[in-house]
């Protein structure tokens, strides 16, 4: 059950901004900001005063089914209406515990996403270049714009590395619970017995930071510049336009050396670095107030095994939910792709709500 007071400070809130948008006496940027708040309770505000009048509502309708002078016709009508009320309040009970959890300031933001080959060779380079053609075409469905960052190609045609930022709406509340150790199972093109192969790929997706949301000192930047060099150590570049970052307090280092130009290249490097900074923040802060318990669907932990891809039996496995697709190409392809992050949100959210009435 939600506290009155609570409810309270929610009505009470939308009729203050309320009259506050409607002054004409509020700057630019204090509009802008309480107009946003004012559209966000606009969505609730109904379901908080159906929730607020619900005691009375109840109270009046065990009446009439306590009175014995009712007739028959009335009892029955405020029994199904008692129904409707108690149902529609389980419901609307619900939502508001969801509007009320704490939000997360990253969920609007882009994101910058990393995919590295992990245990398993050549395979494990194809499958990460398999992974980054998936969020390729998700963006592409969403009409979400990608950016590629920085990118390492193996031998067999796959990819050691790629780093992209993906931009659009609610980037990182999408695909925040892609971070962690995808895995394969299949039989590789070179594999002559036909035996089954698992490899794996480490995905990190991070929110990218604009300069106000973190304020990095000059001085604790070391940049070195170096030529860029290509497959096998052959220099691509004439010039010293490769640069390496390293943030001295974190001992964090980002090397950048894709484009042409040295400037290009630290203006990439500073947006990554940015973002692992900002995410290293979020983490620590995270950690001081979750101290005393562990959520099951994280979005940080890197080393953490959530999905196993399995070619023989056309599933997907997201074993953090326990949820087996059975179309394991539509997947890959986008098409299943938002059914899986709609599962973890609505998990997440379940996970909240319980530590919320614990």
């Amino acid at each position: 059950m939600i506290p009155t007071k609570k409810i309270e400070e929610l009505i009470n809130r939308h009729l203050i901004l309320e009259k506050d948008l409607s002054s004409g006496q509020i700057d630019k940027k204090k509009f802008a900001e309480k107009s946003k708040e004012y559209s966000d309770l606009n969505e609730i505000i109904d379901d908080a005063k159906k929730y607020f009048s619900f005691e009375k509502d109840k109270i009046e309708l065990e009446k009439i089914l306590e009175d014995q002078s009712s007739d028959s016709e009335l009892k029955k009508m405020a029994e199904n209406e008692l129904n409707d009320i108690k149902l529609s309040h389980e419901n609307i009970e619900k939502k508001l515990k969801l509007f009320l959890l704490p939000k997360d300031e990253a969920d609007k933001k882009n994101a910058i996403i990393e995919i590295r080959a992990g245990t398993g060779g050549l395979e494990a380079s194809l499958f990460a270049g398999d992974l980054f053609k998936m969020y390729e075409k998700v963006s592409h469905k969403k009409k979400w714009t990608l950016e590629l960052i920085s990118i390492s190609k193996s031998d067999a045609g796959g990819l050691k590395e790629v780093i992209a930022s993906i931009k659009g709406t609610n980037i990182y509340s999408t695909l925040k619970y892609e971070s962690g150790v995808h895995r394969v199972q299949r039989v590789p093109d070179t594999e002559t017995q036909g035996r089954v192969h698992t490899s794996a790929a480490t995905v990190a997706v991070l929110p990218e930071a604009e300069e106000v949301d973190l304020k990095i000192n000059e001085s604790d930047l070391r940049i070195d510049v170096f030529r860029a060099g290509g497959p096998g150590g052959q220099s691509v570049n004439t010039t010293d336009s490769a640069v390496r970052i390293t943030h001295l307090p974190s001992g964090i280092s980002v090397s950048q050396q894709d484009e042409k130009s040295q400037h290009k290249n630290k203006a990439k490097g500073m947006k990554i670095l940015r973002a692992r900074l900002y995410e290293l923040e979020r983490t620590r802060i995270d950690q001081e107030r979750s101290k005393d318990r562990k959520s099951k669907i994280g979005t940080g932990d890197r080393s953490e095994r959530i999905r196993t891809y399995n070619f023989p039996q056309g599933r997907v496995t997201d074993h953090r939910i326990n949820l087996t697709l059975h179309r394991l190409e539509e997947f890959l392809e986008g098409e299943a792709f938002d059914e899986m992050i709609e599962s973890l949100t609505l998990s997440a959210q379940e996970e909240s709500l319980n530590s919320l009435n614990n």
